[in-house]
């Protein structure tokens, strides 16, 4: 296929960025869509021109490194998926495919498509973790009865990546669904009862200090979390701050 990309550059947080075009000739269908920027970045590179920065690890949809908006939707057209995991057979030969960073206040560019999201590691470690000794001789889980329907909801929650498609598909740049879906991992489990009210409050409030948004429940976050974290997260992040505060 030929398409014609067109990605924003940006040397570093202090200079401003712009689209600029590259076209591709002979990309194939089966590549993934970094694959497709490691040819692009290979013809740079051969011509001595500087590569495009972009996130990656796993490649199998499981880091949540390969964070970008495409086309005007994090990670694509296709709905579950990551960067990593959309397919350039996605596309039609001729198209005009444009590639962006994730839009945030709370996530400023470091370089081309590159971002700083290091203010999702600060919220999780504001209280996304569990005072239990587990070294020496931990309970076997196995002795701690949990209702199916309540350890698949804390599993699914667990699923986010913390990739920040919420964020980016947000109007208000809100980050409620991450941060609740952290929440509720550990809420939803004897384990995490310990530290449940001071969890929910410090994470809250460590979220507002980093300047994400409100959530107005538009449900964008949703619809392009690769994981399809739901929105009842959030609802349940709500009641679990609300009983922080009235308990003290």
């Amino acid at each position: 296929m030929k398409l014609t990309l067109k990605i924003w550059r940006q040397k570093n947080p202090d200079q401003k960025g712009k689209l600029v075009d590259y076209n591709l000739n002979d990309v194939n269908p089966d590549d993934s869509f970094l694959e497709m920027l490691d040819t692009l970045n290979y013809e740079l590179i051969v011509k001595g021109e500087n590569p495009v920065a972009f996130d990656h690890d796993c490649r199998e949809g499981i880091c949540g490194m390969c964070s970008l908006f495409i086309n005007g939707r994090p990670h694509g057209p296709d709905r579950g998926i990551a960067t990593c995991q959309l397919h350039m057979r996605r596309f039609k030969d001729g198209d005009t495919v444009y590639i962006e960073p994730f839009r945030a206040r709370a996530f400023p560019v470091i370089k081309d498509l590159v971002v700083d999201r290091s203010a999702f590691d600060r919220i999780q470690q504001a209280g996304g973790y569990i005072s239990v000794n587990t070294s020496g001789n931990p309970q076997d889980a196995n002795t701690v009865p949990i209702e199916k329907t309540v350890a698949d909801a804390a599993f699914d929650s667990a699923t986010c990546i913390g990739c920040g498609a919420c964020v980016a598909a947000c109007k208000n740049a809100s980050a409620m669904l991450f941060v609740s879906a952290k929440i509720s991992q550990l809420a939803l489990l004897p384990q995490g009862e310990v530290e449940a009210k001071s969890r929910v409050a410090n994470m809250v409030k460590q979220m507002d200090e980093e300047g994400f948004g409100n959530c107005t429940n538009t449900g964008a976050c949703e619809i392009e979390c690769p994981k399809e974290i739901s929105l009842e997260n959030i609802a349940r992040m709500n009641r679990e701050y609300l009983k922080a505060g009235v308990k003290g």
